[in-house]
């Protein structure tokens, strides 16, 4: 079971450079078998499924992770090339998710670990902490035809150790939002000629952040209600002395704008709102100056949000492309939601948490990697619809409207065990003859399981 099927040659062939021809060929064993593989995504599981567990030589299959000489960086590249070609056309702005994620490690030998909040089993009145290691993760938030909804998409992941870490080692601790400055000036490098938005939660809206971004990329978070927001400012008189102002006057918050009667409100229907279609929504927005003492002032477009049934609770957004309207700047920010969905799927059916790595080299490429898988698998699954060999599961009791990546994976499992059951052999003893209906229902559940 060593051969790729045609349709992943194409999709995995696209990295051979970055691999001398020795390594690469255990890089396609390896990649075969994570996909393959259910429960613990380690190297000794991968090479199970593969079919090469008295394999004597193992320790090579090891060393691609904890010794070879690849670059994680460019296979990130190549593998975001990869995605906007396949699934963006050239004339559509970009639109990225970045966000943080924690992956539940132990040990004494993970030295980058730290105790962070677990964003799972946290809420806003209950504090949960865990010990594990902190990544920093961007995904291009594109439409995937055949699944008919947005997806996102990873391809680029990188560490961001604790602060005890950086304190033991003698380096400077950067913050999450320095990470997120640096993974999108390596995104602004790549694409230099590209229209680039960028949505974030509200732990990216800061003021640094966005003053260093404001001139490379639109970028959209929350804003807080308090926020202090100031007019622009005024033309300076000739001849007046002084320093040039950095803002106007100040104005009401956007907690006072909700009772604020002069305050014009637009209704408008958003087609998808998370989990609901035609959802409509009250907006008020304007252009003004987010500054505080000592940062410097950025101009954004703030929009108020309002739940038109009076159910949810007010809401406010920035956009630091002041060009921008407000039904697209909420249209791009409910796109972040499919970052959450892509985090459940790489931890139920890629494995992400349940690797045991510890070598140093060997954690800072496993995650990426296995993140990127789920990026590998819709390429690879976008042949296979092409060819109509993907198609949502229906069951008596639940009828799937969409492809989901549930699907996607089994379909590329189903192609790989298609493969590696082509046999030439004349002998009688190396064929079992079982019924189609048995050898169907045992390809469904082992290629749909997690």
């Amino acid at each position: 079971m060593r051969s790729l099927p045609k349709e992943g040659s194409a999709v995995v062939l696209a990295f051979s450079s970055l691999f001398s021809k020795k390594v690469f060929e255990h890089v396609k064993v390896l990649l075969m078998g994570a996909l393959l593989t259910i429960g613990r995504h380690t190297i000794c599981s991968a090479l199970r499924f593969i079919g090469l567990k008295r394999e004597a030589n193992f320790h090579k299959y090891h060393r691609v992770l904890s010794l070879a000489k690849w670059s994680a960086l460019k296979a990130s590249r190549t593998l975001l090339l990869l995605l906007i070609s396949c699934f963006t056309s050239n004339k559509a702005p970009l639109v990225f998710g970045i966000d943080e994620t924690i992956e539940r490690r132990r040990g004494a030998k993970i030295k980058a670990k730290g105790i962070y909040r677990d964003p799972v089993l946290s809420s806003h009145s209950h504090f949960v902490k865990c010990s594990g290691l902190r990544w920093m993760t961007m995904m291009l938030l594109c439409k995937v035809s055949w699944a008919e909804r947005i997806w996102a998409l990873p391809f680029l992941t990188a560490l961001a150790p604790s602060e005890r870490y950086c304190n033991e080692q003698g380096r400077r601790h950067k913050k999450i939002t320095d990470w997120a400055r640096q993974l999108i000036f390596q995104l602004r490098r790549w694409l230099p000629k590209r229209l680039l938005i960028i949505v974030a939660d509200s732990s990216y809206a800061v003021l640094d952040l966005l003053g260093a971004l404001k001139d490379k990329v639109s970028f959209i978070t929350r804003l807080r209600l308090d926020a202090a927001l100031y007019s622009a400012v005024q033309p300076r008189q000739a001849g007046k002395r002084g320093r040039n102002r950095l803002k106007g006057k100040r104005q009401p918050t956007l907690k006072q704008k909700l009772d604020d009667a002069s305050v014009c409100w637009q209704t408008i229907t958003i087609t998808q709102w998370y989990n609901q279609k035609n959802k409509q929504v009250q907006v008020a927005t304007d252009v003004a100056i987010w500054y505080h003492s000592g940062m410097i002032p950025v101009e954004i477009r703030w929009v108020l949000i309002k739940d038109g049934e009076g159910k949810g609770e007010p809401a406010a957004l920035l956009c630091t492309n002041t060009a921008m309207d407000a039904q697209q700047i909420i249209i791009y920010f409910i796109r972040r939601w499919a970052m959450e969905v892509t985090l459940k799927e790489s931890r139920t059916h890629l494995g992400v948490e349940s690797q045991r790595e510890w070598s140093d080299k060997a954690i800072e490429r496993t995650t990426p990697v296995l993140m990127g898988l789920f990026s590998i698998v819709a390429l690879w699954a976008t042949q296979l619809h092409q060819q109509q060999l993907l198609k949502p599961e229906h069951t008596a009791w639940y009828h799937k409207e969409h492809i989901s990546f549930a699907d996607a994976i089994a379909a590329v499992r189903s192609r790989i065990y298609k493969e590696a059951n082509i046999c030439t052999s004349t002998q009688n003893n190396d064929m079992i003859k079982i019924p189609k209906s048995l050898f169907d229902q045992l390809t469904n559940l082992i290629t749909r399981a997690a």
